[in-house]
């Protein structure tokens, strides 16, 4: 009898201590849903990070660019979201296409019709990536950082004399005068020289343009200065290229006086998943199965010369 007792006494006991768990579990549970069902407060503040080289197209894989498509979509998102208020571009480049750049700077020149912009140079935003700095409202930069840099580049490496150390020939096959203008295998002409020249200089026009306009500048001023040139943060702002010396925060405040608004901050980034690993196997598996030998002969097909900011 005694025993017995014990038994049920056992029995009842395992199920008071089950039930405990179970109704912690349960409190647990409800206290994770409320935290995930409760509303957030509502960004105002969206953040862009622009950084590594500037590029045009989109993203297949990530490897720490800037491609223009891929901003430009998260620009547009953004500006069809009324409860942004202000954009934050974190740059850190060092720019690269001239046409990626021209790209980026016009979508953020377009969302500054709607929106507060703010570019915040941390470390670098030279030559292309302050082309896109230029085009914000407002310019924050670290005062230790690279700044500057206005200037074209259309520079690359001729094989032509170690060709013909090795008495390898070129065999210039084209239709057309100009058509292999840049190829590294032969010497440019002095015609095909002045040629390159022109499209550096107007594309040089254009940023030093572009800049003058954006800045508020006279564009003798901005000329002055694009020498190609880099500046310390603390030097581009008694130059007029920026407008505060600081970081994210100062921009954060410069936000809270401007608009008398307390900013909730969303950082903006291209979507990536599972496909992203896909995609990089899939290139990783074409490229061991073409042979480095022959992705390195077309690449040979490809005119070297590219125009970078």
């Amino acid at each position: 009898m005694k025993k017995g007792w014990n038994k049920e006494s056992i029995h009842i006991r395992h199920k008071k201590t089950l039930l405990f768990f179970l109704i912690v579990l349960a409190i647990i549970i409800a206290i994770l849903l409320i935290i995930l069902i409760s509303p957030k407060p509502a960004a105002n503040v969206a953040v862009i990070q622009v950084k590594g080289p500037l590029l045009t197209g989109e993203e297949d894989f990530p490897l720490g660019y800037t491609y223009s498509d891929d901003l430009i979509e998260l620009i547009d998102q953004i500006s069809k979201n009324p409860k942004i208020q202000a954009v934050v571009f974190e740059i850190n480049s060092g720019g690269g296409s001239a046409v990626a750049s021209q790209e980026i700077a016009d979508a953020v020149l377009k969302i500054s019709e709607k929106k507060l912009t703010i570019g915040v140079i941390r470390e670098i935003g030279a030559s292309g990536a302050y082309w896109v700095a230029s085009a914000c409202d407002y310019i924050i930069s670290s005062p230790m950082a690279i700044t500057g840099s206005i200037g074209v580049m259309g520079s690359y490496l001729e094989y032509a004399g170690l060709l013909e150390r090795y008495n390898i020939t070129y065999q210039r096959l084209v239709s057309g005068e100009y058509k292999d203008l840049g190829t590294p295998y032969k010497e440019l002409t002095d015609e095909e020289r002045e040629i390159l020249q022109k499209v550096l200089d107007s594309v040089y026009d254009k940023f030093v343009s572009a800049i003058a306009v954006n800045r508020n500048l006279s564009e003798s001023q901005v000329r002055r200065m694009a020498t190609g040139e880099f500046y310390l943060g603390e030097d581009a702002k008694d130059m007029g290229l920026i407008d505060e010396l600081g970081n994210m925060d100062s921009a954060l405040t410069y936000i809270n006086k401007t608009l008398g608004i307390e900013p909730k901050v969303r950082e903006y980034k291209k979507k990536t998943g599972f496909s992203i690993f896909y995609s990089g196997a899939t290139q990783v598996a074409y490229w061991m199965g073409k042979g480095i030998g022959s992705s390195l002969t077309d690449l040979n097909l490809e005119n070297s010369l590219s125009i970078r900011t």
